[in-house]
């Protein structure tokens, strides 16, 4: 294991609930990287989705894929901490299969593009190597302002 818990925190501002990768298993600078996120009954998400057939929502196994690519690019950002990745685009996003409480989903992410502030990637998420989840993300890198509000900053009064 390249990256635990602990490690990841350090690197990625995402916190429970919504912090969907426990460790990193592989890191190819600027390339590729392999996440696994353990998927448990104990998520919030399964009372709902679905009630007596728990399936993760294929959404979070979307940001799972984002927030695994977003740990193998900020590795590279030396401000990292006044940085966050938002998404701009996804792309060709398919559900090959459903994904279930016990299941550990093996995220694998590669940089197709990386370009100033914008970077594309190739998410591929599987459960004992069959396919779950694929889809290409594009995002862009902004600078953290946690003293600007945008609601009142624009002139638009907050509803």
């Amino acid at each position: 294991m390249i990256l635990d818990i602990n490690g990841i925190q350090k690197i990625l501002p995402h916190r429970y609930p919504f912090l969907l990768v426990d460790a990193i298993e592989e890191m190819e600078r600027w390339k590729r990287i392999v996440g696994i996120k353990n998927v448990s009954i104990n998520e919030g998400f399964f009372q709902g989705h679905f009630p007596g057939k728990p399936i993760m929502p294929g959404v979070l196994i979307i940001e799972s894929m984002a927030q695994t690519g977003g740990l193998l690019l900020l590795q590279e950002v030396k401000d990292r901490e006044k940085k966050l990745l938002y998404f701009v685009a996804i792309d060709n996003a398919r559900f090959r299969r459903p994904v279930i409480p016990g299941d550990q989903l093996r995220v694998e992410v590669n940089v197709l593009a990386w370009r100033g502030t914008f970077c594309k990637l190739q998410g591929q998420a599987s459960v004992n190597g069959e396919l779950a989840a694929e889809a290409t993300l594009m995002c862009k890198m902004v600078d953290l302002e946690t003293d600007v509000n945008p609601a009142t900053d624009s002139g638009d009064q907050p509803q």
